[in-house]
């Protein structure tokens, strides 16, 4: 059945018409995310294209075309041109020699069915002729994408045995795409589930923040645990944390927050901040992350109450994770600017008291007070230093 892309704006970006005049339209194909997404109607963030040229071929006509290259992934057959309206990856089409579950060691091919078939599942293996936009579907992606089912191409547990961590890929495009559930895909998954532990800790944590990332990962991660995969890589994570998480999707699409992968890694943790130092180092989070993570996890009911005192000492994104993780209006929060405390050490230097540990001790008594009360205005913190300096002079 002949298919053609819809006239999508990405294909007008800026840059790939002299891309297509520079390869050849014959020698190449749009290919991936960018036809699936066109074809759900989603915007188009990054362009992918397939070629039959080997790279250095690529990377010279690209050369005499006045188009600037970056050899990104060379060894793989991946060049990347700098366009005006976007990087563009450009890759050899490739089989598979050999593959470990971890790496595949690959030959250049020309046939585009032979790349299609290395490919993880049948949405992504669309490709589309830059000029024409003739949309070629060699595994049935096309009925896929329309039934909304994630399914692998050819045999599922071959596909996961040649790449371990297209299981969490399996559960990440199930939660953006799937509405039907693929029986042998599933089957694979939980039978293949402890091969997980032989990739590296980074490659997992990268697809569990891009699938916590997702506007409702809930029930993917409900049947992750179901069928055994989630105990493999969060072990921490039991059934009372997944409705948690549920609570805290619910409370973020209700009160306004986008979703936030960190917030919902600490709802499938128990509040133990040891717990997600063991976990943040497991999975060699960045520092970043790792500090969030562990300052969420020391929530405790007082946070409702003070929540605004919370963001003052531990910034307003902690402070609104762990008000939704124990299921406050963080709302309030949403867009309150921290303030700055209006009083510096000089003004109480100046007031009499000797420079040294006294004068902090008296800074920090008010900065407390002025934090219990609300962050009042400036004249409040001077009445406040009154009151501390008369108590120090014993005037009553």
């Amino acid at each position: 059945m002949f298919a053609r892309l819809a006239d999508a704006a990405w294909t007008r970006r800026e840059g790939l018409q002299a891309l297509t005049a520079a390869l050849g339209a014959d020698n190449m194909r749009w290919v991936g995310g960018a036809i699936r997404d066109s074809l759900l109607g989603s915007d188009v963030s990054d362009v992918d294209c397939a070629t039959r040229l080997l790279p250095d071929d690529v990377m010279e006509r690209c050369r005499l075309a006045g188009i600037r290259t970056v050899p990104t992934g060379i060894e793989h057959g991946t060049v990347t041109a700098i366009l005006k309206g976007g990087p563009v990856e450009i890759t050899t089409l490739r089989r598979d020699v050999s593959t470990d579950g971890r790496r595949a060691t690959v030959a250049f091919a020309q046939a585009w069915e032979e790349d299609a078939a290395r490919r993880d599942f049948t949405i992504n293996a669309l490709y589309a002729h830059p000029e024409t936009l003739e949309i070629f579907d060699y595994f049935g992606g096309m009925d896929d994408l329309a039934a909304r089912r994630v399914r692998f191409i050819g045999d599922a547990r071959q596909r996961i045995r040649e790449d371990h961590l297209r299981i969490l890929r399996y559960f990440r495009f199930q939660a953006r795409f799937g509405a039907e559930l693929d029986a042998e895909a599933e089957e694979a998954c939980a039978e293949l589930a402890s091969t997980l532990k032989g990739l590296s800790r980074e490659r997992i944590a990268m697809e569990l923040t891009a699938l916590l990332a997702l506007p409702d990962p809930h029930a993917t991660v409900a049947r992750m645990r179901q069928l055994g995969v989630l105990q493999v890589v969060l072990p921490e994570a039991c059934p009372q944390h997944i409705e948690l998480l549920g609570r805290v999707i619910a409370a973020e699409q209700e009160q306004g927050f986008a979703p936030d992968p960190m917030r919902r890694m600490a709802a499938l943790l128990p509040p133990i901040t040891e717990v997600a130092e063991t976990v943040a180092a497991r999975l060699r989070l960045s520092k970043t992350q790792r500090g969030h993570l562990v300052a969420v996890a020391g929530r405790n009911q007082s946070d409702l109450a003070a929540m605004h005192a919370l963001a003052y000492a531990e910034t307003a994104p902690v402070a609104i994770d762990r008000v939704l993780l124990q299921g406050g209006d963080a709302g309030g929060l949403k867009h309150w600017e921290i303030p700055q405390f209006p009083l510096k050490g000089g003004e109480i230097v100046a007031r009499g008291v000797t420079a040294g540990p006294e004068v902090a001790r008296m800074l920090r008594r008010v900065e407390q007070h002025w934090i219990e009360e609300g962050f009042p205005p400036r004249e409040r913190v001077m009445e406040l230093l009154d009151r501390e300096l008369s108590a120090r002079s014993g005037i009553s």
